[in-house]
């Protein structure tokens, strides 16, 4: 399953789903992008609460500020897996 909304075209919120493990909610809003991993039974409320809370900054700003960056980070464990730029077609020839 995959969720994708963009709000403005500024910002992008993403749920995708996992048989085995954490669902990831996939965000973007000017220079600031992660994931955010979370159980299968929260990740549709966590998803809205996220959408939230970027599309109130964005409008607010129009571009992330590092305190919003800070405080976002620290209180959804954001993270940036090693391979979030990897692209398959390069290695594999596609």
């Amino acid at each position: 399953m995959e969720i994708n909304e963009v709000y403005d075209d500024a910002v992008e919120v993403s749920l995708f789903s996992s048989k085995d493990g954490m669902y990831e909610i996939y965000f973007s809003y000017d220079r600031f992008y992660g994931i955010i991993y979370v159980e299968a039974e929260n990740a549709e409320s966590k998803r809205e609460e996220i959408k939230i809370e970027l599309a109130r900054e964005y409008e607010k700003h129009k571009q992330v500020t590092n305190e919003f960056i800070r405080s976002f980070v620290k209180k959804h464990k954001v993270c940036l897996p090693n391979d979030i730029f990897f692209d398959a077609s390069k290695l594999f020839g596609l």
